[in-house]
């Protein structure tokens, strides 16, 4: 593994730097430091320093501790924030380039939104040829990625063309129970067997949580209520239908555009379950089973079966669910591109109604980044052949790109896209990835965004994370949503 050190003379834009960096040497360790502070001890295979002088900054590179090159950029510091952020990055982006003699998919962009900078471009009253004529320029993103990202900032735009942001809002309601936690998951997720004595207590507390959310917000539109988790079918028949009994009773769901119930897990679905989610106005379910190959599932710690995915998406199916989604991740240890293609095989015979590709993205708390030594000997692949492949699936059951976001350490630099056919895209997720809206979160771990100032501004009220505090604190959670709502709303 490589070892590298990120000095800087001052705390500017060191995130966006050291992501960069991240994005060219993904499994290289590196530690930043401050001019002032003492240097790391030990031996580096690359050493970076970037400088900040009046109206220069300047980035070297080192190599086991010899300079191999010095780029100098004259920047004004009476420019906007964003614009000088964008002269360091287009620096440090281009010297990486030289190094390495790669170009990334999507450029120096580090934020998780690109699809953000075409929709404000064509709000602005921008053509196409405009906007990404900007991508590549300022960003230096790759045609394809900039087709992709211009593309569905125009359906985004046409299939909200009718949401009041201003008036509207959203629900988030979190289910943090699964029926066992998955190597790569990062969510604040309990393995329930472990933590069932406390489901009922939880909502008690998620109840009193949504009626005062009801309350609250009583006077504004709510376009869009997705529900998810964990798992939220990990809840037994008479706790889902307490759950949307709550929801029926308390939020007017006669004018919701689109109401969603993550069944993520197929070893959680019961004819029982899916019928209680039929006796409700539940538009969309997402049945996830992340890959096809059965090696592959008992590695990631899934529990389940690759015919259990079937069956259940076939029960669906048969009880008049014709809104279904299905997750998969590319990029799961040992998967190569057969794997991949075998996945999307079994997709085109099944024929979801959308499918989201997450390249997987190895966070800090997850199992698989935190005991990663013990997979040292299993590859992980991504490619620019593995995202085509997905595409062209998509294509075959002809559906169309309409949301995308990117994470953190992400396989191949790439990034996360939502394909669907028409009509059948997941609003919420779109609302939420464009921030065009608040969304108000319940449950443990939940994170309002309150969207304001005609979009210009957002904050976040967080929910504990642990279920015992959020139940124990329930009150507590209350009221920051109180003071977040009369402050911001």
């Amino acid at each position: 593994m490589l070892s590298m050190t990120l000095k800087l003379n001052k705390k500017l834009f060191e995130y966006d730097i050291y992501s960069l960096i991240r994005a060219f040497y993904p499994g290289a360790a590196i530690q930043i430091w401050y001019e002032g502070t003492q240097k790391p001890e030990g031996a580096f295979d690359y050493s970076y320093e970037v400088s900040y002088e009046e109206d220069l900054v300047s980035f070297d590179i080192y190599r086991q501790g010899e300079l191999v090159s010095h780029k100098l950029s004259r920047v004004s510091t009476d420019e906007p924030r964003q614009e000088y952020k964008n002269h360091v990055k287009r620096l440090v982006y281009r010297s990486l380039v030289k190094q390495t003699g790669q170009e990334l998919p999507w450029g120096n962009l580090t934020g998780i939104r690109p699809t953000k900078i075409p929709m404000q471009l064509l709000e602005d009253g921008k053509t196409n040829v405009e906007a990404a004529q900007y991508m590549r320029d300022t960003y230096s993103v790759s045609p394809e990625k900039t087709a992709l990202a211009i593309t569905i900032a125009n359906r985004e735009r046409y299939i909200l063309q009718n949401i009041d942001y201003e008036h509207g809002y959203s629900l988030y309601v979190g289910i943090p129970f699964c029926p066992s936690i998955c190597l790569y998951c990062s969510f604040g997720s309990h393995v329930l067997k472990q933590w069932a004595h406390m489901v009922e207590a939880y909502l008690d507390a998620l109840c009193k949580e949504l009626t005062f959310i009801s309350e609250q917000m009583k006077d504004w539109t709510l376009d869009t209520i997705y529900i998810g988790g964990g798992t939220p079918t990990t809840l037994e028949p008479p706790q889902l239908e307490r759950l949307l009994s709550h929801i029926q009773t308390h939020f007017p769901l006669q004018r919701v555009l689109e109401f969603t119930v993550e069944a993520g897990r197929p070893d959680t679905i019961t004819p029982e379950k899916l019928e209680v989610l039929k006796r409700f106005p539940v538009t969309r379910i997402s049945i996830n089973p992340q890959t096809m190959n059965q090696k592959t599932l008992d590695l990631i710690g899934r529990k389940h079966l690759v015919e259990d995915v079937v069956e259940q998406f076939h029960l669906a199916r048969s009880m008049g669910f014709d809104n279904i989604n299905m997750d998969l991740i590319v990029g799961l240890p040992g998967e190569h591109a057969q794997e991949v293609a075998h996945t999307l095989e079994e997709m085109q015979a099944l024929r979801p109604d959308s499918l989201t590709i997450h390249s997987l993205a190895l966070k800090r708390a997850t199992r698989l980044n935190l005991f990663k030594d013990q997979y040292e000997e299993i590859s992980f692949e991504n490619s620019q052949e593995i995202m085509k492949m997905t595409e062209d699936c998509a294509r075959n059951m002809q559906m169309g790109p309409y949301y995308l976001y990117r994470q953190k350490n992400m396989a191949g630099n790439f990034e996360n896209v939502g394909y669907s056919t028409a009509g059948k895209e997941g609003i919420y997720n779109i609302l939420i990835m464009e921030e065009k809206q608040t969304i108000l979160a319940a449950g443990a771990g939940a994170s309002t965004k309150f969207v304001f100032d005609h979009g210009k501004r957002i904050e976040r009220v967080e929910n504990v994370k642990d279920l015992k505090n959020y139940v124990e604190r329930i009150d507590e959670m209350l009221e920051r949503k109180r003071e977040g709502i009369e402050k911001y709303l």
